[in-house]
C-alpha cells in the first residue's frame, strides 16, 4: 500500500502597512528589507501625499525562512530609521468582528451572508442590538446576540456592557449596521480606527427620523450612503467608501428607501472588505484606500 504524501504547507503570507514622511528610497529599503530575509512580494502599492508629506505603503508578501515575532522584531528596528508608524498582519487570519445593529437589518443580513460565503475576511464573534429583533437572523448564523437596551438613563452602562462584550471577543473590528445610538465620546476613543458606521448621504440634509421621505418630498436625483471610521464628531469620521443611485419623479418613497438599503448594503461591505484586508490607512482626517 502506496503511502499518501502529505500536502505542503502554504508559505506563510503577511500583509505590511506603513506611513512616514516621504523621502527618497523608502521603497528600495522596504523591498530590500523583505530580499534579505527571503520573502516574496506579492502585491505592493505606493502614495506620495504632498499635501502633507506623508508616504504611505502597502505591501503583501510570503516569508517562510522567519517567523512572525521575528519579523515584527526587526521591522521595528527598520521603521526607527524612517520614523514609520508600522503595523505587520498575518494575511491568513480572518479579522474578528463585533456588529451592533438596531431595528433595520438590511447591512447585518448583508454581511453575515457575505462573511458566510467567504466573500469577507472577517469573523463575526457577537451581534450586539438594542432591539430583539435579530436574535433568530443571528441564530441562523450560529452568533451570539446580545439585547441591551439602551436609554439616556442607562446608556453609560450599556455601553460600558458593549464593551466588555467588545475586548472579550478581542475584536479588531465593530461595525454600526445601522445602529441607530449616537456613541459617546468616551467609547468613540477607545473604538479609534476599528470602529466603522453606515448612513445614508443625504447629510447634512435631511435630519432625523425618516430621511427617505423627506428627501422624496423635495425630490432628489441622486441618493447615496457613506461608509466612514467612527470618531466623537458625529457621522463626520475620515471616509472610507461612498457611491449613489440615480433618482427621478417617478420614484416613490418605498423606491427611494429600497434603493437607498441596498447602496448602503454595498458601501458598507466595500468598506468592512478592505478595512478587514488592511487595504485602509489613516491620513489625517481622510483616508488612504489601496483597492
Amino acid at each position: 500500500m502506496t503511502t499518501p504524501t502529505p500536502p505542503v504547507s502554504a508559505t506563510p503570507a503577511y500583509i505590511l502597512n506603513l506611513s512616514c514622511p516621504d523621502r527618497t528610497g523608502i521603497v528600495h529599503a522596504v523591498s530590500g528589507f523583505l530580499l534579505e530575509r527571503g520573502a516574496n512580494i506579492e502585491e505592493a502599492a505606493q502614495y506620495n501625499d504632498h499635501g502633507t508629506g506623508l508616504f504611505f505603503m502597502r505591501v503583501r508578501f510570503a516569508c517562510s525562512a522567519h517567523s512572525e515575532a521575528a519579523l515584527r522584531e526587526e521591522l521595528k528596528t527598520f521603521a526607527a530609521g524612517f520614523g514609520m508608524n508600522l503595523q505587520l498582519h498575518a494575511a491568513a487570519e480572518p479579522m474578528k468582528t463585533v456588529i451592533l445593529v438596531s431595528k433595520e437589518g438590511h447591512c447585518l443580513n448583508d454581511l453575515l451572508f457575505r462573511w458566510k460565503s467567504g466573500l469577507l475576511s472577517i469573523d463575526v464573534r457577537a451581534i450586539i442590538s438594542n432591539h430583539r429583533d435579530f436574535y433568530q437572523l443571528a441564530a441562523s448564523y450560529n452568533v451570539p446576540f446580545h439585547h441591551i437596551p439602551v436609554t439616556a438613563a442607562t446608556k453609560p452602562q450599556a455601553e460600558a456592557k458593549q464593551l466588555e462584550i467588545i475586548e472579550a471577543e478581542g475584536a479588531e473590528l465593530v461595525v454600526l449596521a445601522r445602529y441607530m445610538q449616537v456613541l459617546s465620546n468616551d467609547l468613540c476613543k477607545s473604538l479609534a480606527g476599528r470602529a466603522i458606521n453606515i448612513h445614508h448621504s443625504f447629510l447634512p440634509s435631511f435630519k432625523g427620523a425618516k430621511p427617505y421621505y423627506q428627501a422624496h418630498d423635495r425630490g432628489v436625483k441622486l441618493i447615496g450612503a457613506t461608509a466612514h471610521y467612527v470618531t466623537a464628531d458625529l457621522d463626520e469620521g475620515p471616509i472610507i467608501e461612498q457611491d449613489v443611485a440615480r433618482a427621478d419623479h417617478t420614484d416613490t418613497v418605498e423606491d427611494l428607501t429600497a434603493r437607498g438599503r441596498d447602496t448602503e448594503s454595498q458601501v458598507l461591505a466595500r468598506a468592512v472588505k478592505w478595512h478587514s484586508e488592511h487595504r485602509v490607512l489613516l491620513n489625517g482626517h481622510r483616508t488612504v484606500v489601496f483597492r
